[in-house]
């Protein structure tokens, strides 16, 4: 993951090499970016990382998971997954998807209550 932008990036996906960045730029790093530190806390965008945070990264973002918190956030994403595979097969089967939403909780899976 990069708290910038970065280079190359088709190439780095072709090769399987998963890389997370604030976006794209032509203008390669080489000798204008250096590394401060490894192993240490820092703040990206106000959220705190610590060493043993969970990263989870896909192409819509990025998600900074504390340690203590990771199998709460694990559950409560399973339920979602779950009710998101319930709701398509609702829609599928008729259903609006404001009512099948409703029919399976989702916005109160979506909430800081879950």
């Amino acid at each position: 993951m990069i708290n910038g932008v970065c280079r190359d990036v088709p190439t780095s996906l072709s090769h399987g090499y998963p890389l997370f960045s604030r976006g794209r730029f032509m203008r390669t790093g080489k000798d204008r970016v250096r590394l401060v530190s490894a192993g240490q806390q820092l703040t990206i965008s106000g959220i705190d990382i610590r060493p043993g945070t969970i990263m989870c990264a896909d192409a819509d973002g990025v998600v900074a998971v504390p340690p203590a918190c990771a199998e709460r956030v694990a559950e409560v994403a399973e339920r979602i997954e779950q009710a998101e595979s319930q709701i398509v097969a609702a829609v599928r089967a008729g259903s609006t998807l404001r009512q099948a939403r409703e029919r399976f909780g989702y916005h109160n899976l979506q909430s800081r209550r879950s």
